[in-house]
């Protein structure tokens, strides 16, 4: 395939940052498109990014990513709910809902559409881990302070650096397995 320079359509500037940082790992520049879009309601965040790409009608090799966190006691809420979520409880709003469960395990997962001159590509990031019990640290973004994921040593993605971050999240797994597939 041999891509070395791609689009992501956002708006959120944070995500840019973490997938132009995986992505120069594979020699791919990752260049800002400013997105602000209307997403569909669905569960499903492959249906919701793909919907998404499929409203952009310049002819440039894109990605739109969708994410979302899913908490196993809430049956997978917010899911693809979760922007909406953070911007109307915020992460007090989540440990509210948790405040006296003991199962806190949760995902976080990615979810990536592609398009080139070729068609149009998923890939999928997942992390497991579960919901700490009050916020901690002041790095990342969204749910970053309160996910505890199960590969690291018991500290939130928000106590975490960004390249210790982009070592285990959900986000950083789905553009690496883009990375991969765009420059073999």
């Amino acid at each position: 395939m041999k891509k070395n320079e791609i689009y992501l359509g956002t708006s959120n500037q944070n995500k840019v940052k973490e997938a132009a940082a995986v992505l120069s790992l594979y020699g791919i520049k990752l260049i800002h498109y400013p997105l602000e879009r209307v997403e569909i309601q669905s569960d499903n965040l492959k249906e919701i990014a793909t919907f998404s790409l499929k409203n952009i009608q310049e002819n440039i090799p894109i990605v739109i990513e969708d994410a979302g966190l899913f908490i196993n006691k809430l049956k997978g809420f917010p899911g693809p709910y979760s922007s909406y979520v953070l911007e109307k409880l915020g992460n007090p709003g989540i440990l509210k809902l948790m405040e006296y469960e003991k199962e806190r395990s949760a995902q976080y997962i990615s979810e990536l559409a592609y398009r080139d001159e070729t068609g149009i590509y998923n890939f999928q990031g997942v992390v497991e881990g579960s919901l700490s019990t009050n916020i901690r640290g002041n790095n990342g973004f969204g749910y970053d302070p309160i996910f505890i994921p199960n590969e690291g040593d018991g500290r939130t993605f928000g106590e975490m650096s960004d390249i210790e971050k982009n070592n285990l999240s959900h986000r950083s797994r789905a553009f690496k397995t883009l990375g991969k597939w765009l420059t073999q």
